[in-house]
């Protein structure tokens, strides 16, 4: 079945809608599917989970959720949704408790009715319940706006970049709660600028300057990238960049951590290293795996 479903989305911002936000944006989401939207600041991902949770209006297109139009039965889906945004958004000066109350009673609910959902997530904050959410670090915040946003017990959840800005262990553990959020049967829908986090989810949708690149499985985006791939490092990265674009062999070059890789036009690693060896640079020269980052690279070139 169905969870989310959009049709030819498009958004536009200025007097004379010059800015194109979202460009026919087409894709559906099963019940159940852990569902990532990959793209850099600016791709259009918060406009998109704007629509979805009915705070914006879209220019052109429709969109539902759980069965219900996002324009007509507004009402009814907020009612049934979760939605995190980007930035904390929670009362500062209330407590972690007064905060999760709130919400409760909102949606006329109690986190006594619902804590078997969250215990999970808030268990970890509730030692500091008493303290007041502006004080809190960024993963405790974190986890009070996801506990916040589960309240109601939602059948599906929107969570924009809510991994941005925090550390590389609070990032890890607030995947491993998506993944037993999941279990429970909760749509979830995940947008983040971050290309590592797209092997958590079911599938992705690959997202730059409002249009959609690539939607699969990110094994499957993987397996498309079909060229030859290598990484390349110097004691000179910067010459060794401009060198790596200069080569008739190399399709495409770019800066990828502690190196540089190359998207070759064709298999041979050899072409490549006695090049090089004629520029007179001292480099390390290896076969490497492509990932989604690569991939997303590539789609950027051919879009």
């Amino acid at each position: 079945m169905t969870a989310v479903k959009i049709n030819n989305v498009v958004k536009t911002y200025g007097k004379k809608k010059e800015i194109t936000a979202l460009s026919d944006i087409s894709f559906s989401v099963s019940k159940g599917e852990l569902f990532g939207i990959i793209g850099p600041d600016g791709a259009g991902k918060t406009s998109l989970f704007r629509i979805l949770t009915t705070l914006l209006l879209a220019d052109n297109g429709n969109v539902t959720v759980d069965g219900f139009d996002v324009v007509k039965d507004y009402k009814a889906i907020r009612q049934r949704v979760g939605y995190m945004p980007g930035r904390f958004s929670l009362y500062q000066d209330l407590s972690v408790k007064e905060n999760l109350n709130f919400f409760a009673t909102i949606f006329n609910t109690s986190v006594e009715e619902n804590y078997e959902l969250i215990k999970d997530i808030y268990s970890q904050i509730e030692p500091f319940k008493d303290r007041k959410a502006g004080k809190l670090s960024g993963g405790m915040k974190q986890k009070l706006a996801l506990s916040c946003a589960l309240i109601h017990r939602p059948s599906v959840l929107f969570l924009d970049e809510p991994t941005t800005g925090v550390d590389a262990v609070s990032r890890k553990e607030f995947w491993e709660m998506l993944k037993r959020l999941k279990e429970q049967g909760i749509t979830i829908l995940v947008s983040t600028p971050y290309m590592d986090e797209a092997s958590m989810c079911d599938r992705v949708a690959l997202i730059q300057a409002g249009k959609i690149l690539s939607i699969n499985t990110p094994q499957g985006i993987v397996e498309t990238f079909g060229k030859k791939l290598l990484a390349v490092k110097s004691t000179d990265m910067l010459r060794l960049l401009h060198d790596l674009k200069q080569c008739e062999e190399v399709q495409d070059a770019y800066p990828f951590g502690e190196y540089h890789h190359a998207v070759m036009r064709n298999d041979s690693k050899e072409l490549l290293r006695s090049y090089l060896e004629q520029r007179g640079q001292s480099f390390e020269l290896k076969e490497a795996e492509p990932n989604i980052e690569d991939c997303f690279m590539a789609l950027m070139k051919t879009s």
